[in-house]
C-alpha cells in the first residue's frame, strides 16, 4: 500500500518511523510519503491560509496550494480522505475496508478553521472522523488511521490472525489478557487459563467478551 499524507507540519509524522509501522516500511509492506502543503504556496512566506468570506474567527486553508498538493500525488488508484470531525466515524469495519479495497490512500490534514469547501467538492472521496471532538489539526487523526489500517496488511503483524480476536472484530470487546507472574499483588490469574483445557479456555474467553462489553461498552450490545 502507498499512503501520501498532506500536512502543514511534516515533523509530526516522525513517529511513523517507529514500532511496527517503521518495520512495515522497512519490509516494503507500505510506502508512506509526507507532503508539505506549504511547498505549493507559490509565495516565499509559505502562506496557505486566508480570512473566511462572510467573516468569522480564525483562518481557512486556501484552495490553490491544497489542490495542487493533492494533484501532485494523485493517480488512478488514489482514494482521497479528508480527516474531519464532519466525517463518518473511523470504526473497525471501516479500517478493514480501507485496508482490503485500496492500494493508495491520500490523507489530507486540515488546520485552522478547516479547508476551502471547493477542495472537498473537487478532490475528496470521503471525510473520516476519529470521534465527536475537535483537534487543532488532522495530523493525529491521520496517524490513528494509518496505524489502524496497516495492522490489516500482510506482513505487518507478527501474527496475522490476531486481528480476528481483537476488540470490535465481531462486535464485542476483547477478553481480558494475563501473563506471568501467576499472582501479582494478591490478584491471581483465572484458574481456567492455566488448567490446559483449551475447550474451557475458548468458552471462558467467549463469555468474557460479552461481560467486558456489558461492563465497558454496553452501547455495542444495542447494535446486536
Amino acid at each position: 500500500m502507498k499512503i501520501d499524507i498532506l500536512t502543514l507540519f511534516p515533523e509530526m509524522f516522525d513517529a511513523l518511523n517507529a514500532s511496527l509501522i517503521g518495520k512495515a516500511q522497512d519490509k516494503g509492506a507500505v510506502q508512506i510519503n509526507i507532503v508539505n502543503i506549504r511547498d505549493f504556496s507559490g509565495n516565499k512566506h509559505g502562506k496557505v491560509d486566508d480570512y473566511p468570506f462572510g467573516g468569522g474567527d480564525g483562518m481557512v486553508m486556501m484552495p490553490g496550494p491544497l489542490y495542487d498538493a493533492i494533484e501532485s500525488v494523485k493517480d488512478d488508484d488514489a482514494y482521497v480522505i479528508y480527516m474531519s470531525p464532519k466525517g463518518t466515524p473511523l470504526v473497525q469495519k471501516k479500517v478493514e475496508n480501507l485496508a482490503k479495497n485500496y492500494t493508495h490512500l491520500v490523507l489530507v490534514c486540515g488546520h485552522y478553521e478547516g479547508i476551502d469547501e471547493r477542495v472537498i467538492e473537487l478532490c475528496v472521496d470521503e471525510q473520516i472522523s476519529i470521534g465527536d471532538f475537535v483537534l487543532t489539526g488532522g495530523e493525529i487523526p491521520a496517524m490513528a488511521l494509518v496505524d489502524s489500517v496497516l495492522r490489516f496488511l500482510p506482513n505487518v503483524l507478527h501474527n496475522e490472525h490476531s486481528t480476528a480476536e481483537e476488540s470490535f472484530s465481531d462486535g464485542y470487546l476483547e477478553y481480558p489478557q494475563y501473563t506471568r507472574p501467576r499472582e501479582f499483588k494478591g490478584l491471581e490469574v483465572p484458574e481456567v487459563l492455566v488448567n490446559g483445557n483449551h475447550k474451557e479456555i475458548a468458552k471462558w474467553r467467549e463469555e468474557q467478551k460479552i461481560e467486558q462489553t456489558k461492563k465497558y461498552r454496553p452501547d455495542l450490545l444495542d447494535k446486536k
